[in-house]
């Protein structure tokens, strides 16, 4: 029978798509809390002035990347063994537990150097757990989708990438609104934090009504236990499946560092490089990115058509040419800076639709959970939450306002440099490779 019609019925892949989608809000809304209450936290946990305290903050939210390979190796291979649904059901009650333990922190006045020792051990759980979250995800989703129509049905995991983001996002800036910037600084800031809790037991409760990827029961019914350590194992994963690894890990250079420095160092580039009030930069990229939910489902409807590879190399070569010129209209005030992060965040929708259906096709069923998780985390580590952080010293070093157009453009060439090696997955039977 063919793939697309034995693919999961309509109710249950739209439950599926809510269940895995909540897991991504969940991961960014704790970035979107963290990025847009930045000021906030650092003036509350960390000492010294407050550049200082905001370049300490932003490399706290660096250091939990450190650990998401560590949460690759581990969650990955389970959930390779023993299937994708249960590892999700922990990652989200760790990521949703440690962002809200985040908002109970004492500060740094009242416990002194244990306030941002215990931030940064938060940061670690919620990097650990994140570690095998988005891996589990895409593949759970892609897994349960239609060939035919992969990208579509993926695109909706990374609408919830902008939603958590931008709920977090607008929890914050409406917070600091209705309660002023003292009340902000003495408590405030901790409530979007512990608003986490209700949001991962709805996810919990979601993912607890969803079945296994038919997929994966399919394997699990067929593949030989001799067969099963050698392809599970993680010497054997890089030994048999370097080439994908190492071309999803380029790809993910590229659409990382626009990711984290579009998204996530926005607001602080904006307020303390650009000059714009601290209200102008929350909203900036709040705007752009309600324009780039707007347009997520039908670039992943026209990946399923045109395939990913053309949505890649527009995205990438977009990027390339156009980032300098929207940096530049940053540099021109509010509506500029509007005007230059949804050009940006445009051209980098094509790259977000088509992840989730591209990354889970390069590997095997056997060894799809560990392959993407791995190979995505490591990337994402060493290239991506470092992002913000690695701009914000440049710019402090070099004084040239650009840095973050630059390293778009280095990131982007190193994505177009793997693509010609990335097989097109628009169509791919993930069946046809369960045993690969």
């Amino acid at each position: 029978m063919p793939a697309d019609l034995r693919a999961a019925p309509h109710p249950r892949l739209r439950r599926t798509i809510a269940a895995s989608a909540i897991g991504n809000a969940t991961e960014w809304f704790d970035y979107g809390i963290y990025t847009y209450g930045v000021v906030y936290i650092s003036g509350a946990l960390f000492p010294g002035s407050t550049a200082e305290a905001t370049l300490f903050a932003l490399a706290t939210f660096a250091i939990s990347f450190l650990v998401r390979p560590l949460g690759g190796l581990v969650w990955g291979p389970i959930g390779d063994r023993y299937g994708r649904k249960s590892v999700l059901a922990a990652t989200i009650l760790l990521m949703a537990g440690a962002t809200f333990c985040i908002g109970l922190i004492p500060a740094y006045d009242t416990i002194g150097g244990w306030a941002p020792a215990l931030l940064i051990a938060l940061r670690l759980v919620q990097g650990f757990s994140t570690g095998g979250e988005y891996g589990g995800a895409a593949t759970f989703i892609a897994e349960h989708s239609p060939d035919a129509r992969r990208g579509y049905y993926g695109s909706f995991l990374e609408v919830g990438t902008l939603a958590g983001f931008s709920l977090g996002a607008l929890l914050m800036l409406g917070f600091a609104v209705t309660l002023g910037d003292d009340v902000m600084r003495a408590w405030g800031w901790r409530l979007p934090f512990l608003i986490a809790a209700p949001l991962g037991i709805v996810g919990l409760y979601l993912r607890a009504q969803i079945a296994e990827t038919p997929v994966f029961e399919e394997l699990k019914n067929t593949r030989q236990p001799a067969r099963r350590g050698y392809l599970t194992g993680v010497a054997d994963l890089f030994r048999g499946y370097w080439r994908s690894i190492a071309v999803l890990a380029a790809l993910v250079v590229a659409l990382n560092v626009v990711n984290y420095t579009l998204l996530s160092y926005m607001p602080t580039y904006l307020q303390f490089r650009l000059g714009l009030s601290p209200e102008q930069a929350l909203y900036v990229p709040i705007v752009g990115m309600i324009f780039m939910m707007l347009f997520v489902p039908m670039a992943g409807r026209l990946s399923d058509r045109l395939g990913r590879k053309p949505m890649w190399w527009l995205s990438l070569g977009g990027i390339f040419v156009c980032a300098l010129p929207a940096y530049h209209l940053m540099t021109l005030g509010a509506p500029g800076a509007i005007a230059g992060f949804v050009i940006l965040g445009l051209l980098y929708v094509p790259q977000l639709a088509t992840i989730s259906a591209t990354f889970p096709a390069m590997f095997p069923t056997s060894v799809r959970f560990a392959g993407l998780a791995i190979s995505y985390n490591i990337s994402t580590s060493l290239f991506g939450g470092t992002a913000p952080a690695l701009s914000s010293w440049l710019i402090g070093v070099t004084g040239d306002v650009r840095v973050p157009a630059y390293l778009m453009m280095l990131a982007c060439i190193i994505g177009m440099a793997a693509l010609p090696f990335m097989e097109e997955t628009a169509g791919k039977s993930l069946r046809s490779a369960a045993t690969h």
